[in-house]
């Protein structure tokens, strides 16, 4: 007989979706200079960072987007390396 799973027990009830999860899976965007980018917006954690929008910081906590370019001459790892984290608003002014 094969075991069933523990993920979710068939005596509870079906979670709903919590759709504002699926805002944090990157996307691909137009950004600065019309290159792709992987964007990605986030709830914020416990660091601040300098929008390279407007130079201003973005709270620690604060709602936000991180972007990165999706191809680079050096690879994966090296796009990775240069995301940046915008406020909302300047990624979607685009102000690059």
């Amino acid at each position: 007989m094969a075991r069933r799973s523990s993920k979710r027990p068939y005596g509870r009830d079906h979670v709903p979706l919590d759709m504002t999860r699926l805002s944090s899976l990157p996307r691909r965007q137009t950004g600065p200079g019309g290159a792709e980018f992987t964007v990605r917006h986030v709830r914020g954690g416990d660091k601040s960072y300098t929008c390279p929008g407007c130079h201003h910081q973005v709270p620690a906590g604060t709602p936000h987007v991180v972007a990165w370019p999706s191809q680079s001459l050096f690879g994966a790892e090296r796009g990775l390396e240069e995301r940046r984290h915008w406020h909302t608003s300047c990624w979607q002014r685009g102000l690059w």
